[in-house]
């Protein structure tokens, strides 16, 4: 890893009407709407999806780490994320929560307990949750052989 601080940019092209074009360097572009709940078309990817969409990235990605650095074996994580959008007591709209479901395969049981510890430490260094000012609450489950139990923690 580079040492800190990091930097990074995009860029966003519209007009009047239409999707608008996201681009970061040679990066594949994206085309973007408003989401149906402020009248875009159903369907497209919205600046409030990219945003979910990037702490259930970030989640899975930070666990990766924190699971290599403590030699922990898995064969498969699905993290599922859940915002809620509405306006603060000044009638200022942002997102207030955000529900992070991951949910992890293990290979063997005896692992679980390490598991739990990793998911908590995934949560705690996630950069994009860190950035938030919103509510995060993790519902962590751990599937081992088929079987699966809500983590606890």
């Amino acid at each position: 890893m580079q040492s800190f601080p990091h930097h990074y940019s995009a860029a966003a092209d519209g007009a009047a009407e239409g999707t608008v074009r996201v681009t970061a360097g040679d990066r594949i572009g994206l085309d973007t709407a408003p989401p149906p709940e402020f009248g875009g078309p159903e369907g497209e990817w919205s600046p409030e999806h990219l945003l979910v969409a990037s702490v259930a990235d970030c989640f899975v990605l930070s666990f990766r780490a924190v699971a290599r650095a403590s030699r922990l074996e898995w064969a498969g994580l699905r993290c599922d994320v859940d915002a809620v959008l509405d306006r603060d007591d000044e009638r200022v709209t942002r997102f207030v929560a955000f529900s992070v479901r991951p949910r992890l395969t293990l290979a063997a049981d005896e692992d679980r307990e390490r598991a739990e510890k990793c998911l908590d430490k995934a949560k705690r260094h996630c950069l994009i949750t860190n950035s938030l000012n919103a509510r995060v609450d993790l519902e962590p489950e751990i599937v081992v052989a088929g079987q699966s139990r809500a983590a606890t923690g």
